[in-house]
């Protein structure tokens, strides 16, 4: 007799082809976990704003709830609470990704008896008025549910919320496809526009928001010798930043958003990678493993959460207080003068991705917790 198939419900504010981490990650888990012969995957998510749309997406049933639009970071739609129950119904497991609070309501509203795990990636850190009305839905919901993954233990420790349910939490990192990354064509895109041939190349990726702290890594590159900047990214802070980098066109390239392929030849190509982040919203700093998987050494700061439990402190890498332009330039500057440590740094930054972040690895301990 067949074995019967764990019927997997996943719920999130959006989904491919919207980009953002957290969309990559349920994107990665709803497409491999249904190619699991004991597992059936339904994702439901939000429209940014419009009708509910029906698809089947790399072969999972994907259902975008109609919305009104998106309000403090968070889609407000009334035919979520419907759907909700209804693939409810049809679900043995439920995966939450958290913060979403229309997601909590609706389950907490459906009555569903199964199982609930929460996928805990951040605290909502910017929409302090979200959480005054949302605060008491969350500790609810926080109840009701039965294992709280958190991807490092920083993201339980930095919590105001965590820490009172420590015994329902459980540490399992987000991985990557490590064969994707090797597999990519290397070509040399950023030395070929290097001013300075000999230059060490240090590149910076991800949106140019403020808590990136990409205005701490151009003040601290003011003072840096011997090296040159790549940014790779757009957003909100773009033209202040190109502002602010005025006299330094020599040592720093605004790259501007990348393809995918291009993205991996800059990881493989740069000597440093630079984390900058100045505030919690920062909560783990996937692109750290992708220049890790490459042999590249890592800046990133002492932040609260998960981001200095990716990158480890003189073993693959170097890790600076937040805001702090003058630690950060020393610690540019110490591994731009020693080839040796970074290289030292960035094996170890290798094998650290081999032994705790391979995907495969990481997608059997979620389907394990699941069950």
């Amino acid at each position: 007799m067949a074995e019967k198939k764990l019927r997997i419900l996943q719920v999130n504010k959006a989904y491919y082809p919207h980009i953002g981490g957290i969309e990559s990650l349920v994107r990665t888990y709803a497409r491999e976990l249904q190619k699991r012969t004991d597992a059936e995957m339904q994702v439901l998510v939000c429209q940014e704003k419009g009708k509910t749309v029906h698809e089947i997406i790399e072969g999972v049933p994907v259902t975008r709830a109609g919305s009104i639009g998106t309000y403090f970071s968070c889609p407000l739609s009334f035919s979520f609470f419907r759907y909700f129950r209804k693939m409810a119904k049809q679900a043995d497991v439920i995966l939450f990704h958290m913060p979403f609070p229309l997601g909590d309501l609706a389950c907490l509203l459906s009555g569903f008896q199964g199982k609930v795990v929460l996928a805990w990636h951040s605290d909502v850190v910017k929409q302090k008025k979200l959480l005054l009305f949302y605060k008491p839905i969350l500790k609810r919901f926080l109840r009701r549910a039965d294992v709280i993954i958190t991807a490092t233990q920083g993201h339980i420790e930095s919590s105001a919320f965590l820490p009172a349910y420590r015994e329902k939490c459980k540490v399992i990192p987000y991985g990557l496809d490590t064969d994707k990354y090797h597999a990519a064509v290397r070509r040399p895109l950023l030395t070929e526009q290097l001013c300075d041939k000999n230059a060490v190349k240090v590149l910076f990726t991800g949106r140019l928001v403020y808590y990136k702290g990409v205005e701490v890594l151009l003040n601290a590159f003011a003072s840096v010798s011997g090296c040159e900047l790549f940014l790779v990214g757009a957003g909100a802070l773009e033209e202040t930043l190109r502002e602010q980098a005025k006299g330094l066109e020599q040592k720093v390239h605004f790259l501007g958003v990348l393809s995918d392929d291009d993205l991996k030849a800059a990881f493989a190509d740069c000597d440093i990678f630079v984390l900058p982040s100045v505030a919690n919203s920062e909560a783990f700093g996937i692109v750290q493993l992708e220049a890790m998987v490459y042999g590249k050494p890592v800046i990133n700061t002492a932040l609260p959460t998960g981001v200095p439990h990716v990158s480890l402190h003189e073993q693959t890498g170097l890790t600076v207080p937040p805001e702090d332009a003058e630690a950060l330039a020393q610690a540019i500057q110490k591994l731009a003068d020693d080839p040796v440590l970074r290289q030292t740094y960035g094996a170890a930054a290798a094998e650290r991705v081999k032994q705790d972040f391979l995907e495969a690895d990481v997608l059997e301990r979620i389907y394990q917790t699941l069950k």
